[in-house]
């Protein structure tokens, strides 16, 4: 479960990417990025092959190394405009063709047209998402995604596999829960539903002694069944958006209610 690329939002400067890949780039962020960007490539190829578990770990992989491109390039203040745009053609391949071509290859082939259909609406939001995300830096809140981030999209489609091949439900047992659920996800990424970014959370500050003991818990969960605890995150996640934005609906409607009376 990991979320959009820190280095995104704090682009180091406006000059031109020609002129900076003159001067070079800088090393270790974008060795990362590649590798995120290798992930997504080698799990289209293990997708095309069968290997549908070996795609699923691909693209966690990928978002471990994506997640880390970003705090790297912060830590290190080797943020650049270069970075940032190599990032999202990164994602669009490790979150965005990657997880469609993974869902497509797993179910949604038997449902002919419907089925490319299905994945091809998956992609369009992923590419759609993050190409308002990069045009909404510095305008919104950096507590919040505007729409399910696209690691997390991917995370409920690779997720759902895993776990279904685990349990030894192969997808054409599922097409029809995939032919939904491939779809929404895209739209989902495009909705203005907002999800916690958890972007304000510092690794030079303080937390409680609880908080390190319940990372232990969770590292420990994973180890014991990574498919199915994932699974449960990545749902977990893409729920609490709609969740919370109806309970601030409810919480508004009861105070105009309140007001009125």
């Amino acid at each position: 479960m990991s979320i959009e690329p820190l280095h995104k939002s704090e682009p180091a400067s406006a000059e031109p990417i020609e002129s900076s890949t003159r001067r070079g780039v800088y090393l270790i962020p974008n060795l990362l990025t590649t590798s995120a960007l290798f992930a997504g490539f080698f799990s289209i190829i293990a997708s095309m092959n069968g290997n549908f578990i070996s795609a699923c770990v691909a693209i966690f992989v990928a978002q471990l190394l994506d997640g880390a491109d970003g705090r790297v390039a912060r830590m290190t203040h080797t943020q650049s405009e270069f970075g940032a745009q190599y990032d999202s053609m990164s994602d669009v391949m490790a979150f965005g063709l990657a997880p469609a071509l993974l869902a497509f290859q797993w179910s949604l082939q038997g449902l002919d047209k419907v089925g490319w259909i299905a994945a091809f609406i998956y992609v369009a939001g992923a590419a759609l998402r993050l190409a308002r995300f990069n045009t909404q830096i510095g305008k919104v809140d950096k507590k919040y995604f505007i729409g399910l981030a696209s690691p997390a999209g991917a995370a409920v489609i690779w997720s759902t596999i895993w776990s279904m091949e685990k349990f030894g439900i192969s997808g054409d047992q599922l097409s029809w829960l995939m032919v939904i659920l491939t779809p929404l996800i895209g739209i989902m990424m495009v909705s203005p539903v907002r999800y916690f970014s958890f972007k304000d959370i510092s690794a030079q500050r303080r937390v409680p002694f609880f908080a390190l003991l319940a990372i232990v818990l969770v590292f420990a969960l994973v180890a014991l069944d990574p498919a199915r605890v994932l699974f449960g995150f990545a749902f977990t996640y893409a729920l609490h958006g709609p969740v919370m934005e109806l309970w601030r609906f409810v919480k508004l409607k009861k105070q105009k209610t309140e007001t009125s009376a």
